[in-house]
């Protein structure tokens, strides 16, 4: 009976306007988003104050009014509580306390690695020192270790020990956990022959990656294009949007496998504009920087200028060079039949414009000789004639003034 008392006297407190309890710096809560207005992102999380979030927090994942949440409280303002996707993020200080409360949680804390060193990297997680190993810093093998350093990411906390003077972190979980969630959102909706939109993530020899907002597809070697490929860059580059037809789904215990393919797709599609043609030179507008150069856009169709067609100093950033949005001139230098994907070079402009100029100057010249034979032609065939003229004038009337000087003429007649 007390028991029940007890009960009965706490909920009569909080409807009473006594409230939940406060927030801490943080804690992992989760909410319904109201409203995105300001740059700002506005979440009920049931207090008597809506929290928000910087719009530019959903960088890398879209939010709309009425999605589903979870962030940590970054500063539990009784105005209106300040919420973050990521510990550290902004350069907001973070205790060990708020870490052990993140390792629980699996929320994300963001560091910047400062250095590799034997077996791993450091990392610095809002001035405090933590390790991430080598093979927990991305979801693949990693080639080159010093791409990392000076980077900026997100991470899971793993382990504390020592009172937050040994602290292991891991963006691999983190990745993982992303993919897994992507992978849920996307397959409740996709089915087979659908079209999806993707970029391409990475190349391999036996095809090439595609990145589905967070889940990932694969299209063969042999389904990017009708026509034999030696190699998927010959077709696609790394950072390139393209479209494609799912030709299966499979999910098992290592995750969601999508087969991918390009050259289903291109079978049934047609040309909305007039085809480029080989060295027809375009004029484009700079839409995005890849890591193999720039991705065009065109009247007659997108394409990519590798890095090695771009008129650059040596060790000149591609990125600084071409400013997207910036208008050049391309020219095709190849288009592929099956799927209508275009090759440009800006480095081979002046070439095909000088080699233009000369087949139109030897055109003209051509036709210049041809008028002037014509007219020539003409004045001797005039003058010809005339001559034709004098000359039968006195055959005609010769032989009216002395019929004898004709007979003597015709070697068929004998003199007597």
């Amino acid at each position: 009976m007390a028991d029940d008392f007890a009960s009965m006297f706490e909920n009569s407190t909080q409807s009473a306007g006594r409230g939940p309890a406060p927030l801490e710096a943080g804690q992992l809560i989760e909410g319904t988003v109201l409203a995105i207005s300001g740059g700002l992102v506005v979440v009920d999380i049931g207090s008597m104050a809506d929290a928000t979030l910087d719009l530019l927090e959903f960088e890398d994942r879209p939010v709309q009014v009425g999605d589903k949440i979870r962030a940590t409280v970054s500063n539990p303002r009784k105005d209106g509580p300040v919420l973050t996707l990521s510990l550290g993020k902004g350069g907001t200080s973070v205790n060990t306390s708020q870490l052990e409360m993140a390792m629980a949680g699996r929320t994300p804390v963001t560091g910047t690695v400062s250095a590799s060193n034997k077996g791993g990297y450091t990392v610095d997680v809002a001035g405090i020192r933590a390790f991430c190993p080598i093979s927990q810093i991305d979801a693949g093998f990693v080639t080159d270790p010093q791409i990392f350093v000076g980077q900026t990411l997100d991470f899971l906390v793993t382990e504390i020990r020592e009172g937050g003077r040994n602290v292991v972190v891991s963006r691999r979980k983190l990745l993982q956990d992303g993919r897994r969630a992507a992978e849920d959102q996307l397959i409740q909706t996709l089915k087979t022959g659908e079209t999806v939109t993707g970029t391409v993530k990475k190349l391999v020899p036996k095809g090439a990656v595609i990145d589905l907002r967070g889940a990932e597809g694969f299209i063969p070697i042999s389904e990017l294009s009708n026509g034999r490929v030696a190699k998927p860059d010959d077709v696609v580059s790394v950072g390139e949007t393209v479209q494609a037809q799912v030709l299966s789904i499979d999910r098992n215990e290592k995750g969601l496998s999508l087969r991918l393919s390009l050259k289903a797709l291109s079978a049934s599609t047609e040309p909305s504009a007039p085809a480029a043609q080989v060295d027809e030179i375009l004029e484009g507008k700079i839409v995005k920087h890849v890591v193999g150069g720039l991705i065009v856009t065109t009247g007659k169709g997108e394409g990519l200028v590798p890095t090695r067609e771009l008129s650059l100093a040596p060790g000149a950033d591609h990125r600084r060079a071409y400013p997207v949005d910036t208008t050049i001139q391309v020219v095709v230098v190849s288009r592929d039949a099956t799927n209508g994907k275009l090759r440009f070079s800006v480095d081979r402009v002046a070439q095909v414009q000088e080699r233009n100029n000369y087949k139109e100057f030897g055109s003209v010249k051509k036709g210049e000789a041809t008028r002037n034979f014509g007219s020539l032609g003409d004045l001797m065939a005039g003058k010809l004639s005339g001559l034709a003229t004098s000359a039968a004038g006195p055959h005609k009337t010769g032989p009216k003034d002395d019929g004898s000087q004709g007979s003597k003429s015709s070697p068929g007649v004998r003199r007597r």
